[in-house]
C-alpha cells in the first residue's frame, strides 16, 4: 500500500513468454498489493509461465479479444478488487517496473489523477532504439493531439500508465475500442473530465522480443488518433457531441 491506498498492477499480455518473468519480478512488491494479468489468447506459453510465477490473479480470453479489450478486463478486475491506484505496465519488459513508485506517489500524494511513463521527456526514446519513423509520427501526432485537445504533454502514447480508481470509474471506458485507439481514447476522456495528468521520464527498452505493431496498423492507428483528436475538439468546443465523450455521471 501507499498512505493506506491500495496498489494494483495490471498487466494485458499477448504473446509475452519471453518477457514476462523479468517484468514480473522487478515489480516492487513492498509497495504493490496485487498483481493481475490478462492473457488475450496468445500463441505462446504467455499463460502457463504467468501462473507458474505465482501472479495474484491471471484471467484468460479464449479469443484474440484485442489490446483494448485486455485492458478493460484488467481495470474492471482491478475495481472489483478495490484497487484505488491502478498501474497498466506492459508485460514486455519494454518499460522499467522500478519506476512504479514515482508513478505511484504522485497520485497518492494528490498531486495529480493520471501518471505517464513518457518515452519522449529527457532523449531515452533514440537511444533506447525506438524506430526513427515511430519518433517522428510520435511527435507530429503528439503536436496535434496537444493543439486540439487544448492540453499538453510530452507524448500520448506509451503503454506504461497510473490511474487513480476514481478516474476509471468517472470515464466510460467500456465503451470504447477493443484496439490500440483504446489508450488514446481514455486519454482523451480524461482531459475532457479535466483530471490532472502528470509525467516521468521513461526510458524505453527496443528489442527483438518487444511487442510492437507493424507498419500497417501503426498507420491505422494514427489515422484513429487524428478521429480522436478531431472529435475531443468539437465537444469541448461544443460544436458536436460524441458518445465517447458521456461519462457515467452525465
Amino acid at each position: 500500500m501507499y498512505a493506506g491506498q491500495k496498489i494494483v498492477v495490471v498487466l494485458p499480455a499477448f504473446n509475452a513468454a519471453k518477457t514476462i518473468r523479468q517484468t514480473y519480478q522487478e515489480i516492487p512488491f513492498t509497495l504493490v498489493d496485487e498483481v493481475i494479468l490478462c492473457d488475450d489468447a496468445s500463441a505462446d506459453d504467455t499463460l502457463a509461465i504467468a501462473k507458474s510465477l505465482g501472479i495474484s490473479k491471471v484471467l484468460n480470453h479464449d479469443f484474440n479479444f484485442g489490446y483494448g479489450a485486455n485492458q478493460k478486463s484488467l481495470y474492471r478486475a482491478a475495481l472489483a478488487a478495490q484497487a484505488q491506484i491502478i498501474v497498466m505496465l506492459h508485460p514486455d519488459y519494454q518499460y522499467d517496473p522500478k519506476l512504479i513508485p514515482a508513478m505511484v506517489s504522485m497520485i497518492g500524494q494528490g498531486q495529480c489523477d493520471v501518471v505517464l511513463g513518457s518515452r519522449i521527456l529527457g532523449k531515452g526514446a533514440l537511444k533506447g532504439g525506438m524506430p526513427v519513423y515511430k519518433y517522428v509520427a510520435n511527435r507530429l501526432l503528439t503536436f496535434i493531439q496537444n493543439v486540439l485537445s487544448g492540453y499538453k504533454l510530452s507524448e500520448y502514447h506509451t503503454g506504461f500508465r497510473a490511474y487513480s480508481s476514481t478516474v476509471l470509474e468517472r470515464i466510460p471506458f467500456n465503451d470504447n475500442s477493443d484496439d490500440f485507439i483504446f489508450d488514446n481514447e481514455v486519454l482523451a476522456q480524461i482531459i475532457y473530465a479535466g483530471f490532472s495528468i502528470g509525467e516521468v521520464s521513461c526510458p524505453a527498452r527496443y528489442f527483438d522480443d518487444a511487442s510492437s505493431i507493424n507498419f500497417p496498423r501503426s498507420i491505422k492507428y494514427g489515422f484513429g488518433v487524428l478521429r480522436v483528436s478531431v472529435q475531443h475538439f468539437f465537444q469541448r468546443n461544443h460544436l458536436l457531441r460524441f458518445k465517447l465523450f458521456t461519462s457515467h455521471k452525465e
